[in-house]
């Protein structure tokens, strides 16, 4: 199989893997006769497998296909790339710290605060963000393919799970949505929520910008390339 193809079928894999196996039709069947815990379980190797099998692939094959298109020479556009890393980490932190309602087993019931003011689902956007930051800087074919994979997951993923939990949960769910937002910083501009000092997520902050440091520095050695140049 051609490397592109192969990228872009595995790419496919991962993110619908996700959304069908925690469909409506699917979830509950596989509920009933495995039990709640057990299908977390199979859910999660199922994300692992074919997320592991998508990056070997790709490993094997960056760059691969024809050049559509090279952004890396314009700094505007490489500091626009590690400013949306850097709020995909930050996101990414802040979501581990002050979890999305909508994750497995979390109440839609809580006080929302803190980086749930900007988004309702702050991983999903994290991984959204990642994917678009290095859709600017890789143009082969076969890379956007994978990283296309992850601003898909994330928005794809988001709204799944607003439906899902809208069905399982109801009104107090129902509520969540109506009073958050997620696209960030939207419920902000419209005036559903309201910012304090108290929801600054300083320690995502700061954890988000040590880490970008750390990929800058160490990106050629990981996984080649220069951020910077």
């Amino acid at each position: 199989m051609h490397p592109v193809l192969a990228i872009g079928v595995l790419a496919i894999l991962f993110v619908f893997a996700h959304l069908l196996v925690s469909s409506k039709y699917i979830r509950p069947w596989l509920v009933g006769r495995l039990g709640e815990q057990a299908f977390r379980g199979v859910y999660s190797l199922l994300a692992i497998a074919t997320l592991a099998a998508l990056v070997a692939v790709f490993a094997h094959h960056k760059h691969a296909g024809p050049l559509l298109r090279y952004l890396r020479a314009s700094a505007p556009i490489r500091w626009l790339a590690w400013s949306m890393m850097l709020a995909a980490l930050i996101f990414l932190v802040a979501g581990l710290v002050n979890p999305s309602p909508a994750t497995i087993g979390a109440s839609a019931q809580r006080p929302v605060a803190g980086i749930l003011k900007v988004t309702r689902h702050p991983s999903f956007i994290a991984f959204a963000l990642f994917g678009f930051a290095h859709l600017l800087m890789n143009g082969w074919a076969g890379d956007l393919f994978f990283f296309g994979a992850f601003p898909a997951l994330g928005i794809l993923g988001g709204l799944h799970q607003d439906r899902r939990k809208l069905r399982e949960v109801g009104e107090p769910y129902r509520r969540l949505v109506a009073e958050t937002s997620f696209f960030p910083g939207v419920a902000l501009f419209d005036g559903r929520q309201r910012w304090s000092s108290d929801d600054m997520p300083w320690a995502a902050i700061g954890i988000g910008a040590a880490a970008t440091v750390v990929i800058v520095i160490f990106h050629p050695m990981m996984f080649g390339g220069s951020p910077l140049r």
